[in-house]
């Protein structure tokens, strides 16, 4: 029998797809001459803040500004632990105007907000563990972001290559479950960031291509709850295997700009 996992509050900001719209390509995904329903998109984002409220996690809105269509992927704008701050420099210059915004709203809730020197973007690239900082770069995040996060959270920073431009942020190929357990997609990393993970997840769910390509990867886990795009459904069985309830939420119109479920959560960890 699989044991019993713990579900832990979580604090979440979001941006609701208000402008959302395709029309610059910056990955493989978006195709600027395809159709965007702005209204479906607006419906399954409102559909996934309830569903997380539903599961007792608090949310808060910043509001989105016109002209700035991808404020919706709020996890690129920052990344929050124990409270402090450390904000994005986005790769694209479509994108950089996003930070003034997201970093007005954290000054506003009292936060100081630590402006990086070199290219980095947020919860998209670094993912907390509970211990140390997992860092994805190889398409966005720079290998220079690693050695500022360090200096500025004081938590070891490991670094990990992505190698397929489908993947092109850390969490499009892997995700953590708890402090103790994450899921990745290998063949999103280069061979020695396998290895790496290999030794540091001996246990880790591993995802296919197919998981991958359906935004399985880009999941929220509550601890117990695994927030997860419903077309990832043999990732979904697998973590029910694993104990865990996969709570399926369809963000299908914004995968047409590359991003899914945690695309659009920013977590701030007090």
């Amino acid at each position: 029998m699989a044991e019993t996992r713990v579900r832990r509050p979580r604090r979440f900001l979001v941006c609701e797809p208000r402008h959302f719209e395709v029309r610059y390509a910056i990955n493989p995904w978006m195709r600027p001459d395809a159709p965007v329903d702005v209204d479906l998109a607006r419906t399954q984002w409102r559909t996934l803040i309830s569903v997380y409220r539903d599961h007792g996690h608090t949310v808060e809105e910043i509001d989105p500004v016109p002209g700035l269509p991808d404020m919706v992927f709020a996890a690129n704008s920052a990344f929050v632990v124990g409270g402090r701050v450390f904000g994005s420099l986005f790769h694209s210059v479509e994108r950089r105007p996003e930070s003034e915004h997201y970093d007005a709203w954290f000054k506003t809730a009292g936060y100081d907000v630590y402006r990086p020197l070199s290219v980095t973007e947020g919860e998209g690239d670094l993912v907390w563990t509970g211990r140390y900082v997992l860092a994805g770069t190889g398409f966005r995040t720079s290998r220079e972001a690693h050695r500022e996060a360090q200096e500025f959270f004081g938590h070891p920073v490991i670094a990990l290559t992505l190698v397929d431009p489908y993947f092109y942020h850390l969490d499009t190929a892997l995700f953590v479950l708890d402090d103790d357990n994450v899921v990745y997609y290998p063949e999103a990393f280069s061979t020695g960031s396998q290895e790496v993970l290999r030794r540091l997840y001996p246990d880790a769910v591993l995802a296919t291509r197919d998981d991958a390509l359906a935004f399985g990867l880009n999941s929220v886990s509550d601890g117990r709850h695994v927030f997860i795009a419903p077309q990832a459904e043999a990732l979904a069985a697998r973590l029910d295997d694993h104990g865990y309830t996969p709570v399926p939420v369809d963000l299908s119109e914004l995968h047409k700009a590359g991003g899914g479920i945690k695309c659009c959560t920013q977590e701030i960890r007090s």
